[in-house]
């Protein structure tokens, strides 16, 4: 069995081999995402089988937008953040508040929008392929694909 040792701590991003994809290895989150120099610039740090873990800085309110295709899981690693939901079976003003250690699953097809007010630093978890801005048009906040960190 070969053995891969990353030890890049630049800030460059690359396209992850099958030998890299974060596996059989001790991930260092905080350490990651101390490279990353914007908000709402996700990175992805493994990967297991189709899904994609993505370490990401958020401050301020990030655009109204749904993943027709696949539900999008947001764990808390420090800081707080606010999700609001629209759509059928949430009412009007429904949001989820998280904080610190806490995650939250925003099914597939409901449009969210969220917001933290203090910098916070995420784990998401997603499939591999989805568009950070959702299924609509690629705007200002959107980011390319598959950049690992």
């Amino acid at each position: 069995m070969s053995t891969t040792t990353n030890t890049n701590t630049n800030t460059n991003t690359t396209t992850a081999t099958t030998a890299t994809r974060g596996q059989g290895q001790s991930i260092d989150l905080a350490g990651k995402i101390g490279l990353i120099d914007g908000h709402w610039q996700p990175r992805v740090v493994a990967e297991m089988n189709d899904y994609q873990f993505k370490v990401v800085k958020v401050l301020g309110a990030f655009e109204w937008h749904r993943h027709a295709a696949t539900d999008e899981t947001f764990i808390v690693l420090e800081g707080a953040l606010c999700i609001a939901l629209r759509g059928p079976g949430y009412a009007q003003g429904h949001a989820i508040v998280l904080t610190a250690g806490q995650m939250a699953v925003v099914p597939r097809g409901i449009e969210h929008k969220p917001c933290a007010t203090v910098e916070t630093k995420l784990l998401l978890i997603e499939p591999r392929g989805v568009v950070n801005t959702g299924d609509g048009d690629a705007g200002g906040r959107t980011v390319q694909n598959d950049q690992w960190i």
